[in-house]
């Protein structure tokens, strides 16, 4: 039997067309990867909005999945907020660095950061999200 995560990978037919990529570093943290290409441009050489909340929803999301997973539960997004600091360019590589920030029964509380290595850590984008677990 596939795990959640294994499960979640197979059917994320949305981040793959983006190029989106993740790893579970741990219950909690996840560092989701993006190279912007063309396809994701809104300006000739900036990135959509979009793409960056799609790959910010989908951090906090597998975050909060790797949590609620251990108790055979899977998650959905009841809202996040996110800050806009720096944009992101053609071919900029982009690391979005999840982190849990409370846990209740039902609901999850995610953190996540998203930064360009390429550009000295620049921070590209900060959100907080709520996520429901369930069976």
């Amino acid at each position: 039997m596939k795990t959640l995560i294994e499960q979640y990978i197979v059917n994320n037919h949305f981040g793959k067309m983006l190029g989106m990529d993740f790893e579970v570093k741990e219950s909690g943290c996840v560092h989701y990867k993006l190279k912007i290409t063309h396809d994701h441009l809104a300006t000739p050489l900036a990135a959509h909005g979009g793409v960056i909340s799609a790959l910010m929803d989908a951090l906090l999301g597998v975050g909060a999945l790797s949590v609620a997973s251990a108790e055979n539960k899977v998650v959905s997004t009841i809202e996040f907020k996110i800050n806009f600091l720096s944009p992101a360019f053609l071919n900029d590589e982009l690391i979005g660095i999840s982190k849990m920030e409370q846990k209740g029964n039902r609901l999850i509380i995610m953190s996540g950061d998203i930064i360009c290595p390429l550009r000295e850590n620049i921070i590209i984008a900060k959100a907080i999200g709520t996520f429901n677990a369930y069976p």
